[in-house]
């Protein structure tokens, strides 16, 4: 992996991405925008839509990767996903999934979170 913050991020980006291949998930968008938003990874598996927020770091000292993906930046993707699934008019069921790549040394380790979070019911 890279050795600053932009080329870890792409790493970990390629990383997830051929994590989710080798699962069989079909990758439909990769850094899908929409205003300030931005979506990782965009992919559909079985008749399911999986939006797709990936965490790279190089340390665990304060918190895995996974960790900061705090309520803010959930309440971001789930507005991008919002206008994705309007824009494309898809009616699947949607989810929000995690994928941490933590590359410690030469030790990499990639923990995918199903689910991970879900929209409000409002």
């Amino acid at each position: 992996m890279g050795n600053n913050s932009k080329n870890l991020g792409v790493d970990g980006e390629r990383v997830a991405r051929e994590y989710l291949l080798a699962l069989g998930h079909t990758i439909l968008e990769t850094n899908w925008r929409y205003k300030r938003y931005e979506v990782d990874i965009i992919t559909k598996t079985g008749e399911t839509i999986v939006f797709v927020e990936v965490k790279a770091r190089k340390s665990n000292i304060f918190g895995n990767p996974e960790d900061f993906v705090d309520k803010n930046k959930q309440k971001f993707l789930i507005a991008a996903a919002h206008q994705y699934l309007i824009e494309k008019n898809i009616n699947l069921e949607a989810r929000f999934d995690i994928i941490s790549v933590l590359q410690i040394n030469n030790i990499q380790t990639v923990k995918h979170l199903e689910a991970a979070f879900y929209p409000p019911i409002k």
